[in-house]
């Protein structure tokens, strides 16, 4: 099959000196990719390097669709139409050389498609990309224990890929300004409207190229393709997907000795927040309790004693329980006396902790709604609206 060149009438315009006519180039699968892919890396970036903790399904979603996007290219790549194929992105690669000198002269050839560079930026995007989904899915059930992998992976394993999504997120960043660079770059040096041909799929080529074979659209196997990957991703993941979380405390029983002596008096805070070692200070120093004589019969102290101790920081594996391990010296038994809950805390207004609904550092279920389950999840955060006027600390 030729290049489709019936669809529209024929126009002879310069690119540079050659003479050149109009044809689809880019089919309607791979300009909606595009411009999806765009579309959600961008809230991707938004949520990930700028957005409040309590985006994060926002961050999750716009995720999950780069990822399936990236699936679907793959997919659409064996099976589109003659520019969306994979093959060719690869092919192209064997003329990198060639490009290179005529980009140092300033004199590019012109490629029908992607040209090798821009093919090489093609597929070093799509492997970043899928780096990053999977580094995230990572982190999602490491860290927050949530997702399909929260059943089998450790928190260090999410911490450790937290680092590494990090990373690829800043070098993707660096990838985009690259590909834009790029992009603009030929549009200058060629005169070729690239942005609007992703647009609406039609391109110039020069006329001496319209006799090239132009292999049609499959969309059937490319649906079959798509089917085939959901199930051969979904498969394995789907069942770890109804098992419990790895290392989630158990949430505090309203009615349990421990909810009705403590939380006379404040929030009852979820014994993974603190280690043994600091609990069982705080339990043998109950006369001068923060201040207050907080005393209480000798079975009700032991029973309390043991239910800290049973569920204290070293039984939990979420991101609290292993950051609030590390207490400060100086003031073992204040949770927010640690670096890691002041870090968390450093940029809300100043007035929040004092002002009602909130009224004390202590007051962790003002914000979080899940407290009393030690989870802490970032969508569970909703600090009152009242209160986020003023100057951070």
């Amino acid at each position: 099959m030729t290049l489709n060149t019936n669809q529209r009438p024929a126009a002879s315009e310069p690119m540079g000196q050659i003479a050149t006519s109009r044809a689809r180039i880019w089919d309607l699968p791979t300009r909606a990719f595009h411009w999806l892919l765009v579309l959600a890396v961008i809230i991707a970036a938004k949520t990930g390097f700028f957005g409040p903790a309590n985006s994060l399904d926002w961050h999750l979603w716009s995720g999950y669709a780069i990822g399936a996007l990236i699936v679907f290219r793959f997919v659409w790549g064996l099976f589109g139409s003659e520019f969306s194929r994979l093959d060719r992105l690869f092919g192209a690669l064997r003329q990198l050389p060639e490009h290179a000198g005529g980009l140092l002269r300033l004199r590019p050839k012109h490629y029908l498609g992607h040209n090798p560079a821009g093919s090489l930026m093609i597929i070093a995007l799509a492997l970043v990309l899928l780096a990053i989904t999977a580094t995230g899915i990572i982190v999602l059930g490491g860290v927050e224990k949530q997702g399909v992998l929260a059943a089998v992976t450790s928190y260090d394993l999410g911490h450790l890929a937290k680092g590494a999504h990090q990373l690829l997120a800043y070098l993707l960043m660096a990838m985009i300004v690259g590909h834009l660079v790029g992009v603009f770059g030929e549009i200058l040096l060629l005169r070729v409207p690239l942005v609007r041909g992703m647009i609406t799929g039609w391109l110039p080529v020069p006329s001496d190229t319209l006799r090239s074979k132009w292999r049609p659209a499959r969309p059937m196997l490319a649906l079959l393709g798509a089917g085939f990957a959901v199930i051969a991703i979904g498969a394995p993941l789907l069942p770890l997907s109804g098992l419990p979380a790895h290392g989630v405390p158990t949430p505090v029983v309203a009615g349990s000795t421990y909810a009705k002596e403590c939380g006379a008096c404040h929030w009852s805070f979820h014994p993974s927040l603190l280690p043994k070692a600091s609990w069982k200070l705080i339990m043998s120093s109950l006369d001068q309790h923060f201040g207050d004589d907080a005393s209480l019969p000798e079975k009700s102290a032991a029973k309390i004693s043991g239910y800290l101790q049973a569920n204290a920081a070293e039984t939990a594996d979420t991101e609290p329980a292993n950051r609030l391990r590390d207490v400060n010296p100086d003031d073992p038994t204040r949770i927010t006396k640690t670096q890691f809950w002041q870090r968390q805390h450093h940029e809300l207004a100043s007035n929040l902790f004092t002002n009602a609904p909130v009224k004390s550092k202590a007051n962790c279920a003002a914000c979080h709604r899940d407290a009393l389950t030690g989870h802490f999840d970032d969508q569970a955060i909703d600090i009152p609206q009242s209160t986020q006027t003023g100057d951070s600390p």
